[in-house]
């Protein structure tokens, strides 16, 4: 994971205005990491290098009209073409739309083995292409250290302020009695200490919060308050103590203000 170079991009492409918004970024990622380009559609109304031939002008791309169930289709070229990461948008009005609907989301986040990166689920896209303040929402979990370094070199990549975040859900619903809160306080403390031990043992230097609530709604609070352009959240194991993360992907990418970026 901690294998950071972005050689090969792959861009599912609707012919929607949210994908003609996301546009802008991947040609910011491809410029930036130096990488070639494939942008596919299924079953495409017209030719998608029409649409999109000045955005990628100058980059090498190869264009692909396919058909086939548009999840096993990602699926299919990402893993058959050494694809290094998906960047594909949100909101579609065409036929991806329902790969953002529930299981078929969830299906493409966990059948690619690379990263994932997700426009906004937004009509309008606000963050600029090239980020410069990324928030890792991390699991304290054996998965973290290697999130943590790609998050860094990531960050170092594109000369963006990395910060951490780890979300403690509430171990109780009395949080109004002081016997309750000290339970609360210490299991935030235990989770602080994990997260400071990941980030020694990861080599990276970045401030870090660890918050009590609800993952979902504290992970994409959290990106507001610190104005983050990208939101980089892990796909790791769901066996350990602290790994959820992974059970709310979904559920981040739908409310983050923000692009987020699973790895």
């Amino acid at each position: 994971m901690t294998h950071l170079p972005i050689r090969h991009i792959l861009f599912p492409y609707d012919f929607s205005e949210q994908g003609r918004q996301a546009a802008p970024f991947v040609s910011a990622f491809a410029r930036q990491f130096g990488s070639k380009l494939t942008v596919f559609s299924v079953a495409a109304p017209g030719k998608i290098e029409d649409d999109l031939g000045k955005d990628f002008a100058d980059l090498p791309t190869q264009w692909i009209t396919t058909c086939g169930d548009p999840a096993l289709r990602i699926a299919d070229v990402a893993h058959n073409r050494d694809v290094d990461l998906v960047m594909m948008p949100t909101h579609g009005l065409g036929v991806f739309r329902r790969v953002l609907a529930g299981s078929v989301t969830s299906k493409v986040l966990h059948d690619v083995r690379c990263p994932v990166w997700t426009a906004a689920h937004a009509e309008r896209q606000g963050a600029p292409p090239v980020p410069r303040t990324i928030l890792c929402a991390l699991d304290a979990d054996t998965e973290g250290v290697a999130v943590l370094q790609y998050a860094a070199l990531f960050s170092k990549r594109v000369g963006a302020t990395l910060k951490v975040l780890h979300v403690v859900e509430p171990v109780t619903d009395f949080a109004s009695l002081a016997s309750e809160q000290a339970l609360q306080e210490n299991a935030r403390e235990i989770a602080a200490t994990a997260v400071a031990s990941m980030l020694k043992s990861a080599g990276v230097e970045a401030q870090s919060r660890v918050v009590v609530g609800e993952i979902v709604s504290r992970a994409t609070e959290s990106a507001r308050e610190e104005d983050a352009d990208l939101l980089i959240v892990g796909r790791g194991s769901l066996t350990e103590p602290f790994g959820r993360i992974r059970t709310h992907a979904f559920g981040i990418i739908e409310r983050s203000h923000c692009p987020v970026l699973s790895v």
